[in-house]
């Protein structure tokens, strides 16, 4: 229902890490504070990938709006996400906002604000201290490794959520950062962004293009799980 403060019957908060952690803990604080108890429910964690996000927005009445959160938000980020929207029910009463996205996102002034904004300041207290000895200490375990193109074009098709949707696929397989597995890392603009989103696997040197979530599946069930290669997903002339 359309409230006097909103002229949204729901207002949708979506970003990773928003479950659990530093970051989490200050945001539901203050916004249990600011909106009530009851706008938790708000909340989307898309951590493991935006399936709760697009699940809510298909419950939620019109008008909606949806806060972005993800921290690697950009505007090809953004005019993915309203390209996503656009294809639900009632899209002409869906709107999205950015939170965080880029450096300009977050301007002096509000830099400054946080100086008095002592409810939002995190004590350096019982903070849980490094291991002394932990994995990041050591090149993991693989046998591909994968760089998955976060350049703007790749973004704006879609890539952010495909890549988390592959590391939550491996890891679910058994073939992330194991003997015989698989080492990811996220890398700016691969250059046949045309052809994205792009995905490169070393040391074989192929470069793949995967488009959506099946995609994303028979490449871990066919190349990374089963060891057979997927020419379909290959980019052309290689």
């Amino acid at each position: 229902m359309t409230t006097a403060v909103s002229p949204y019957a729901r207002v949708l908060f979506a970003g990773p890490d928003l479950s659990a952690g530093s970051f989490a803990e200050v945001f539901r604080a203050r916004l249990a504070t600011l909106r009530g108890e009851q706008a938790l429910r708000d909340v989307i964690d898309t951590g493991s990938g935006y399936g709760p996000l697009w699940q809510a927005v298909r419950e939620s009445a019109r008008p909606l709006l949806v806060i972005d959160l993800e921290p690697q938000s950009s505007s090809a980020h953004l005019d993915w996400l309203r390209s996503e929207l656009m294809q639900f029910e009632g899209a002409d009463r869906i709107f999205v906002a950015s939170a965080i996205g880029t450096a300009e996102a977050l301007p002096v002034e509000a830099a400054c604000a946080l100086i008095e904004r002592t409810e939002l300041h995190l004590p350096c207290t019982e903070v849980a201290p490094l291991p002394a000895v932990h994995a990041w200490s050591k090149i993991p375990l693989h046998e591909h490794r994968v760089l998955l193109c976060n350049g703007p074009r790749c973004t704006r098709r879609g890539a952010l959520p495909l890549w988390k949707g592959l590391r939550e696929k491996l890891k679910a397989a058994g073939k992330l950062e194991c003997e015989g597995g698989v080492h990811i890392t996220r890398t700016q603009c691969q250059f046949p962004c045309d052809q994205g989103p792009t995905l490169s696997v070393y040391p074989a040197g192929k470069w793949y293009r995967v488009r959506n979530e099946a995609e994303v599946t028979r490449l871990v069930d066919e190349l990374f799980v089963g060891g057979r290669e997927v020419p379909e997903l290959l980019m052309p002339n290689q």
